[in-house]
């Protein structure tokens, strides 16, 4: 009788593990490269070049930019509303959105994110976008649109 209680707790032992596993978060998906860079003319709010750093996980990916865009007053954290547009060389165009950001000084460059998109799926090749607005703020209620004047260094976003 010891034999088969002994054998019934491995094999519970064994079941809990594997539930565990189970139930384990995963890991976030890749991104390669994880930080670009690319070239914008946001028109007499500013210009030059943006840093975008990108994260996926699952069938959602978010980015956060350090814009080219100066702002004239003092801007409260999560007070602009963005979206970024990523042409997708493999599928659908991805369009990155949120209402996030730090407190930014008067004269202080704009900092996003993290703006989000969903779907992404594995495969996705990302990069700037060239048929219209490919980044647009509103900063109390005022519009700037920003247009890509370059493709990002290093290359397209890859998701993995």
């Amino acid at each position: 009788m010891r034999r088969s209680t002994l054998g019934a707790a491995g094999a519970l032992a064994a079941g809990i593990a594997t539930a565990s596993l189970a139930f384990a978060p995963t890991a976030a998906a890749a991104v390669s490269p994880g930080t670009a860079t690319a070239t914008y003319d946001c028109g007499s709010w500013g210009g030059g070049v943006a840093t975008l750093v990108m994260t996926h996980s699952g069938t959602t990916a978010q980015v956060t930019i350090t814009a080219p865009v100066t702002t004239p007053i003092a801007v409260g954290a999560d007070s602009i509303t963005s979206s970024l547009t990523l042409a997708n060389s493999t599928g659908p165009n991805r369009v990155f959105t949120g209402k996030k950001n730090p407190a930014i000084p008067a004269g202080g460059t704009a900092k996003l994110g993290p703006l989000t998109a969903t779907p992404v799926v594995a495969g996705d090749k990302l990069n700037s976008y060239f048929a219209g607005t490919a980044l647009k703020l509103v900063i109390f209620g005022v519009t700037v649109n920003c247009d890509a004047v370059t493709s990002q260094s290093p290359g397209s976003f890859v998701i993995s």
